[in-house]
């Protein structure tokens, strides 16, 4: 295994810790924004923030429907499914995760409107519409609502040097962007081709696919249900699309096998503690191949399970990525694919492999300073843990651990 000391050790270089730590920004009194000041304890955290937004009125259920003179009156009307509508916020379609419920919570914001915040479908809805009819024709008995999409980005705690030379904490774009859908509480009613609706709202939408310029729609017709028109169908037919999975995926994850190893691993030279500040716990790999990584006290005894590696890095923007080497049994650190979107997954060590989910951001306080978070390239979460105690595992956590728990020291052993 290769372990010279390359130009991607000099990005490593970077971490020196010889100069006093910097006096740490001042706590964020709101909610972050890019180029917003952070704090160390924010390290180990990220936020979304919306970059885009379209509101759609959108037909989740129809039926056309012809009432005759005596036919009038309160009717109520099985309407069929036109579209399905799922909360979702990138891979994350069953919202369990405090990223994503705060993403929805700014969607909310930004756009003005009671969305959904929680994981739902618009095929959850009864499909029963009852409206009172005053005169006849041909109608459209409807549901629908405010479809809400866009795309999303990240932003985490990182040091960026200021004009004046000095360094600094912001809240930066990192790692993590997608899609969301979302909408808000579904419309019902009944309207006719000759009624005056008011332009792009959800009435209009179904006024649309009342199809009124077809021969269905120009007709008489038997009091009840009408066929549906070729548009109908059509709308009916009609998959909504599912977001792009991009929440922590912003570059295709390597389809290798976390079984192949990688013969040619490019590391620093020097090996690193990641530990907890202040306190003798730090991350230390496991001897048996189904445990994970768990806080550890470092001894004589540790069997470099506690040394770290950093291999093939790069960095971009001041963020370093890398494979996490452990000195102590030769794996590299990894959320196991079977958990990669569960939250609070143990941090493993397997076989060295070209994958995403053994790929890692190191996000850095001020030069001086060794405190930092770690992000999993692949998942787009932090790492940390539930409490502090000999043994505790560490875990992914969407957001990060807000009490400071996700910020750690990286130390040359």
């Amino acid at each position: 295994m290769a372990t010279t000391a390359t130009a991607a050790a000099g990005a490593v270089t970077a971490l020196s810790l010889a100069a006093p730590p910097a006096a740490a920004a001042p706590a964020r009194t709101t909610e972050a924004r890019p180029g917003d000041a952070c704090t160390a304890a924010d390290l180990g955290t990220r936020h979304p923030y919306i970059r885009t937004t379209e509101v759609s009125p959108t037909i989740t259920h129809f039926k056309g429907w012809y009432v005759t003179e005596g036919t009038t009156g309160q009717q109520t009307v099985s309407t069929d499914t036109t579209t399905v509508i799922t909360v979702s916020v990138g891979l994350d379609d069953t919202i369990e995760t405090s990223f994503a419920t705060e993403a929805l919570s700014n969607v909310k914001a930004t756009v003005g409107l009671d969305v959904k915040l929680e994981y739902t479908s618009t095929s959850k809805e009864s499909n029963s519409v009852t409206w009172n009819l005053t005169q006849p024709g041909y109608y459209g008995f409807y549901k629908g609502t405010k479809k809400v999409t866009g795309t999303y980005g990240s932003l985490n705690c990182n040091r960026a040097q200021q004009d004046d030379g000095s360094w600094a904490l912001e809240w930066t774009e990192g790692s993590g962007s997608g899609s969301f859908t979302t909408f808000t509480t579904l419309e019902e009613g009944a309207v006719r081709c000759q009624d005056s609706v008011p332009a792009d709202s959800i009435m209009a939408r179904a006024q649309a696919l009342l199809d009124c310029g077809s021969a269905a729609a120009r007709a008489d017709h038997p009091a009840g249900e009408v066929a549906p028109t070729a548009r109908q169908k059509q709308e009916s037919q009609s998959p909504t699309p599912r977001p792009a999975p991009a929440d922590g995926t912003s570059t295709p994850r390597s389809t290798a096998s976390a079984s192949t190893t990688r013969t040619a691993l490019d590391c620093s030279t020097e090996a690193y503690k990641i530990a907890v500040p202040g306190k003798p716990l730090s991350w230390g790999a496991p001897l048996l191949a189904d445990d994970g990584v768990r806080l550890r006290p470092s001894s004589i005894f540790s069997a470099h399970l506690d040394n770290w590696r950093l291999c093939d890095v790069t960095e971009r923007n001041g963020v370093i990525e890398a494979s996490l080497w452990n000195w102590g049994n030769g794996g590299c650190a990894t959320v196991a694919e079977q958990n990669a979107s569960t939250e609070r997954a143990v941090l493993m060590t397997v076989p060295c492999a070209e994958d995403d989910l053994q790929r890692f951001y190191i996000y850095r306080d001020v030069p001086g300073s060794s405190k930092i978070g770690v992000q999993n390239k692949y998942t787009g979460s932090m790492m940390g843990y539930d409490r502090y105690a000999d043994g505790e595992f560490v875990r992914q956590y969407s957001s990060g651990r807000q009490d400071g728990s996700g910020t750690f020291d990286l130390t040359g052993v």
